[in-house]
């Protein structure tokens, strides 16, 4: 098995969430939340501020810790044929937008990133990821957690 840890930023502002266009290893589309692997030895609070710097062009700031996502992907459903199933331990973050532009990663992953309207998402083809931050914004469990999000359709992993 695979594991990956990852920390990611949930930022709703005036009904929007800021929503990163990712090109995946197969080519396609997908929405999902600014953030991304932590680097070795690096904290996730220190790393979802890189990521939504190097994603978006945009500066941040860490508000409050909203809580941590631990799923399994089979095998068969990631989308690097071959790989085994996939632990993807996810830290998230609710942050605040402090300045910055705007505008696509150099030579990344991000095509674009932009403000959508909450009321837009379920519409969206877009990651897992996106529900679960969602969630743990609007209800701020105690423990951090929320119940598994259904993949299928417009939600994949």
């Amino acid at each position: 098995m695979d594991l990956r840890l990852a920390a990611y930023a949930v930022c709703v502002e005036d009904g929007r969430v800021l929503l990163a266009h990712a090109v995946r290893p197969d080519g396609m589309r997908t929405w999902t939340l600014p953030g991304g692997r932590v680097e070795h030895a690096e904290d996730p609070f220190d790393a979802v501020i890189r990521e939504v710097a190097e994603e978006t062009g945009l500066d941040a700031v860490v508000e409050r810790l909203l809580g941590v996502d631990s799923r399994v992907i089979p095998a068969a459903e990631r989308r690097l044929p071959g790989r085994p199933e996939l632990q993807n331990v996810g830290v998230f973050y609710q942050v605040r937008i402090t300045g910055g532009s705007i505008r696509p990663e150099p030579n990344g992953e991000t095509a674009q990133s932009v403000w959508t309207p909450v009321a837009e998402v379920p519409g969206l083809g877009r990651s897992s990821l996106v529900d679960v931050g969602l969630a743990l914004a609007r209800t701020v469990p105690p423990t951090g957690h929320v119940a598994p999000v259904p993949v299928g359709g417009l939600v994949q992993h």
